[in-house]
Order: C-alpha cells, then structure tokens, then sequence
C-alpha cells in the first residue's frame, strides 16, 4: 500500500471520493492532503465550558448549551420568514431563530432530540435569545473530534454543506489527514535555525493550529507557521534578487559631468532635501557596480521625486547614455515634459515628449534623433514601448506609477538595449514597510519621506451633508481670493450612466450656487473623448475656470499651484489611498491648501476611520499602514501579484515585526552562504529547487 504524503491527491485520503474531492477543489482549491491541511482554522470555539440557559447572558460572546429541543415551527412570510426553535435543559428555555437555510434545518434538526448548542446570546424585550446557534447532535457514546479545549471552525459554503463539508465535516477529515501524514512529515527548517528562534517543530506545529490543546499551544503553532511561510517568500524573493544581479550585467557610469554639475550648481530651483541626497547617493551607488539597477523609490506626491530621477537621468547622459520617463497618463507625461524642460532651460540637453497625440512629422523626427544619438532624454507614454521606437544607447530609465503599468510594458524597455538599462521605477502612493519587503522584496526601496522647506500641510476636514452650505460658503471666499477648486465624485463601478448623473447633479447643485457668469467651471470625466479632456483640464490650468468638476480622473496628472481646495464628495466610497492621491492635487503653491471630505451622514465603522485619519494626518506611510490594516495587502497593492500576497497564516498588517526578524535571518544566511552550499543549507536549496523558477520580481516592480 502506498504511503500517502503532503502532495497526494485529496481524493485520495479516507472519506473523501471524486465527488467531495471534486467540490474541495472548486470551492476551497484543496487538490493535496497538503492543501487541506493548510486550510487553518479561522477561529476557534472553546468547548469546555457548558452553560445553563438560566446563566445565558447578552455580555457573552458565546455560550455553549447542552439542552433538548423541544419545538420547531416556520414564522412569517417572504423576507420575515424564519425559523424558531425552542431549547430546553432543567433551567429553563431560550429561543434559537434562522432566518437562512430553513429548508435544509427543517429537514436536518430532530424535534425532542439533545442538541449541543452554540451561540452568541442577544436580549429582546428583556428575553434571550440566540440568531443561528450552531447545533450538533449529542451522542454521549460518540468519541469527540479533536480535543475538549480549542475547536477549529473552517470556511465552509452551501457546496460543500451540501457533502458534509460544514466545519465538522472538515474536522474529521483534517483529523484524518493528520493521521495519515503527520507521521512522516519532514521539517525543511534546519535545526538550529528552529533553535535560534524558538520554533516548535513543523510536525507540532500543524497538530497544533488544527487542535491546540489551549492558547498558549496555538500561539506557538501559529508562530512557527507564519514563521514558514514568511521564511520561504523571503528566501524566493532574495535568491532571485541574488540571481539577477549575477545574470544581468549593467552599464556602469563612472562619471559625474557637466549635465549634472551644471544642473545641481546652476538650475536646481531649491535646496535638496536630505531624504533626496539620501536616494540620489543610493542610485549612485547602484549605477556603479557594474550590475543592473532595479530601485523602487517612493514618496508622497510633492516630496521631489521627480527632481531625483531628472539627476540620475542626467548622470546617465554624463556616461554617454540616452535616459527615458514613461507616465501612464498624457496628461502626466506632458506634465514631465514641460516641467522637465523648466528645469533644464534650453539649452543643457535635448527632451523630446511622444504620446499618441505626437504627429507623424515630430515622431519621425523624433525617432532619428533617437537613432543618431542626439536626443538625450525622451518622455511619453505606453507609445515608448512601441517596437519602432529604438535609442543609440537607453541605459536609464523611469517609469512613474509603476503600478499602472503590466509587467510585459515595463519588460520591453530593458529590450531596447543589448545590456538592460538600469531601472527606477516611482509611486505616489507610499507603501507599508511590510508590503514592500513581499510585493517588491526582491527590489533596492528608497524612501523620500521628507517634503521640501516651507510648504505648508493641507488642513483636511470632514464635513457631513447637512453641512454643504457651510462649504459653498468657504469655497465662495476661496475664489474671491483669486483661488482655484476641484470637486471630485466618485466612479461607482455597477453603472457608469449613474456616474455622470451623479456628477451632473453635482453641476447642477453648483450652478444655481454659483451662477455664471460670476465663475466658469470646467468639467472632466472618464467618458470624454481625450481632446476634450485635455481642453478642459488646460482651461483649469491656466485660470480661465475658477472651478474643476470631475471623476478620479484627475488623481494622477495635474499640477495647478493656483488651486488650493479639493472638494471630494461621498469621501466614503473611496479608499485611503485614493483619498490621499487626490488630496495631493492642491498644495502645490505658497498658499494654504485645503481638502473638505463631504459625507453622508451615515458611516461604517471603516468608513468613519478612513476619514477621521485623513484629517489626522497627512503622512502618506501612516495612511498606508492604516489603509493596510483596514483593507488588507490584496487591496492595497490593486493585484494579488502571481500569488504572492495570498497568505494562508500570516498577516502583514499584525506580524510587522516577525517580517523582520525573518528578513534579517534570510540576508544573514545569504552573507553566510551566498550559494546555499553549506551540509545544514541544503534542505533551503533543495526546496527552492522543486519550488520551480523563480518569479521575475525585478520585471514586476
């Protein structure tokens, strides 16, 4: 008989067939013994202790009865139905109300049956009573599963109810999954490396997060799981690191000449920050070593990240190499040009922008200047990627909103070079220290967490609706300042008709508090054709409209010092980090800017801490730690990136410091081992090796 293991199908363990394999894999995609037994409990019930129903109380967060029930009937119509039972023991009754699955309960409970009951008591009207108890037959004979602490209760859907497959279904298969395969489990830790920081062995741990025989059991269980799962990712993430610095040779630059001196001497408008010398050292640095650079640098929108990457382009131009920006947007690559062009004046070295909108006349050109050489820097959009566009010698480049852009885009400008140029990819959006080390674990990240001299913070307050007036008020005093305004309304993804109602209405509301001609608005949203789009945002940018209504739009790409409130309507609908962006639009000037979060009067609890921290707060990192907390790293990053993110124990947001202490063993062990040759490495080396191939980290960035 073969032995059964961690990768055996699951239709293959006792009790489960093709059918409820089948609908394992569909639903929970358990395909191996393994899968199954990653399937951690996600709370856990304690069983030990049995109430009489005269002690129930709503205080409690539940309460375990053992009593009979002794009635069972349907109540009401349609939405009202519901299903009552009533249970009882030698102290009393409590009433049990269903209002799903009735069908399936009224053929499943047994009337004048000893039921274990489970559930959160509830007070009505000086009664309790308890909403969807959790009912399990009594059967004083039967051998219990588990232990008699800490139950596990697993995610379970009317699928797999349907099989069985409740959480006591998957009790007793997960029990016998334990059985089955703990007795040849290997541990792929070394053993000092589980001495060094206290782990329990692997075989303990799965034991004990199924059925901890108390919470200090499941603590270390749980600690010694996340410690694995964070372990292998960091060790995929920097062996591939590792391995990329090795097979990709970079161009080396070796000088700093005229362009950049004569721009850091002469043009730079302001002093650096230090958070900036602190970046530009490092990609110094970098471009030095003879390896490519993949460098993330991050920063919230006016920390100067812009400035940064212009000074490494120019220090690329100083090599004897061509340098390129690709924006998502138009509206943002224009933005870069004409800033870029600001900065440099004239006459220190050509920049050329091309955007769908460049005419054939200028690409051509564009593209002869690039063969021969004499085009310095280019900056535009996807239209860089295009197999047309060829450089004499790229050997920098920067890609702005890195996340807006698929990882073949960015792919195909290392192939515009024999040897890749180095890479500098920017976000506005300030990422957790925690989301960084695994979504770009892999990358060098700079952080620009400092905003130049004397610009002045955004006030931020939240207003409900009944407070508008008060708002039309404060804006009204804004434009007879000479000031500028955007009002933003959200996109509701289910209709985009209602999108440009709910905007319109807003126009509406507007023009009879704002009568024209006394004030001209300009009006943007995602449906426009991008001509349009663009005439109006340049009406906005050159004062000709003192108001901008528009969508998230605008999140991205517009630069107008002279606008100084941000008006965001049903602030509720957006998230932190969107919240942030848009924020980021005023500020930009010597003024005082300001942001009003409008809402209705009714908020979730998320939703209400959302706002209370925008108003708290204007540091872009704490926003992303609490952003990160609320929505958790699938959310935040906008794409679980191949996998990567889909923890099945640990959690970024709550084991910050665990990541860390596994992210230094992993760097120590590479400094000890760069090749994972020592006798007590070759189990990590091994495993990395069935792991398959390492993700391209680098070309995901």
């Amino acid at each position: 008989m073969a032995v059964l293991t961690a990768i055996t199908p699951i239709e293959y363990l006792k009790g489960v067939g093709p059918q409820k394999a089948d609908v394992l894999k569909k639903e929970l995609q358990i395909f191996t013994i393994g899968d199954l037994l990653q399937l951690y409990p996600f709370r856990y019930v304690d069983r030990t202790q049995f109430f009489k129903i005269r002690q129930l109380d709503a205080t409690l967060l539940g309460a375990q009865v053992l009593g009979r029930l002794i009635r069972l009937q349907e109540v009401g119509e349609k939405r009202a139905k519901r299903l009552v039972g009533l249970l009882k023991d030698e102290t009393g009754t409590v009433e049990l109300v269903w209002f799903q699955q009735i069908a399936w309960l009224k053929k499943t409970l047994q009337l004048n049956a000893v039921y274990v009951m489970y559930g959160k008591p509830t007070s009505f009207n000086g009664a309790i009573s308890i909403t969807h108890p959790e009912m399990e037959l009594y059967q004083s004979s039967e051998k219990k599963i588990g232990n008699q602490t800490l139950q596990p209760v697993y995610t379970s859907t009317e699928k797999l109810k349907k099989f069985n497959l409740d959480t006591k279904g998957l009790q007793k298969l997960v029990a016998q999954a334990l059985e089955t395969v703990l007795p040849n489990w290997e541990d792929d830790l070394p053993a000092d490396l589980r001495q060094k920081h206290h782990l329990i062995p692997a075989r303990e741990a799965v034991l004990g997060i199924h059925f901890p025989t108390d919470q200090k059991a499941y603590e270390t269980a749980s600690r010694r799981l996340k410690f694995d799962e964070l372990f292998w990712l960091q060790l995929r993430l920097l062996r591939n690191k590792q391995l990329n610095t090795k097979k990709y040779r970079g161009h080396r630059f070796t000088q700093v000449g005229d362009h950049f001196n004569t721009f850091f001497n002469t043009r730079l408008p302001f002093p650096l920050t230090g958070a900036q010398k602190r970046v530009m050292k490092e990609i110094r640095i970098d471009t030095n070593t003879g390896a490519q650079m993949n460098r993330l640098v991050q920063g919230d929108v006016g920390s100067g990240k812009t400035v940064v990457a212009l000074m490494a382009m120019l220090l690329a131009i100083d090599n004897g190499f061509q340098a390129c920006m690709m924006a998502p947007t138009e509206i943002l690559a224009t933005q870069h040009y004409h800033g870029v062009k600001e900065l440099l004046g004239e006459d220190l070295c050509q920049v050329a922008l091309l955007t769908g909108s460049t005419s054939t006349k200028e690409r051509r050109r564009i593209h002869e200047q690039l063969e021969d050489g004499s085009l310095n820097i280019l900056i535009g959009t996807h239209a860089l990627i295009e197999d047309k566009v060829k450089f004499k010698n790229i050997g920098f480049v920067v890609i702005d909103e890195q996340h807006r852009f698929g990882v073949e885009q960015r792919a195909k400008l290392w192939r515009k070079n024999t040897i890749p140029p180095h890479m500098l990819v920017m976000t506005a959006t300030p990422i957790p220290r925690t989301l960084a080390m695994t979504m770009y674990g892999d990358l060098d990240i700079s952080a620009i967490d400092e905003l130049p001299a004397g610009r002045k913070p955004i006030k931020t307050v939240h207003f409900f609706e009944n407070q508008r007036l008060r708002a039309f008020g404060f804006m009204r005093e804004e434009i007879q300042k000479g000031r500028q305004i955007y009002i933003v309304y959200p996109l509701i993804k289910e209709s985009e008709k209602l999108d440009l109602l709910h905007l319109e209405a807003g126009l509406e509301s507007l023009m009879r508090e704002f009568p024209l001609p006394n004030y001209r608005i300009s009006v943007v949203h995602g449906k426009m054709p991008v001509k349009d789009k663009n005439f109006e945002m340049q009406r906005f940018v050159k004062g000709e409209t003192q108001i901008m209504v528009a969508t998230t739009v605008i999140e991205v790409g517009v630069n107008v010092p002279n606008a100084s409130v941000m008006i965001i309507e049903n602030s509720e609908r957006f998230g932190l980090s969107q919240l942030h962006q848009l924020r980021g639009r005023v500020g930009r000037g010597a003024e005082q800017s300001f942001c009003i979060l409008m809402s209705s009067n009714k908020l979730s609890k998320d939703g209400r801490k959302r706002l209370e921290t925008m108003v708290e707060t204007n540091d872009g990192f704490k926003i992303a730690e609490v952003d990160l907390q609320l929505r958790g790293p699938g959310d935040i990053s906008g794409t679980q990136q191949s996998g990567i993110l889909e923890m099945k124990i640990a959690n970024l947001s709550t084991d910050q410091a665990l990541l860390t202490e596994v992210r230094e063993t992993v760097i120590d062990i590479f400094l000890q081992d760069p090749e994972l040759q020592l006798p007590e490495h070759q189990s990590l080396l091994q495993k990395l090796t069935h792991k398959g191939p390492a993700i391209a980290w680098d070309k995901i960035s």
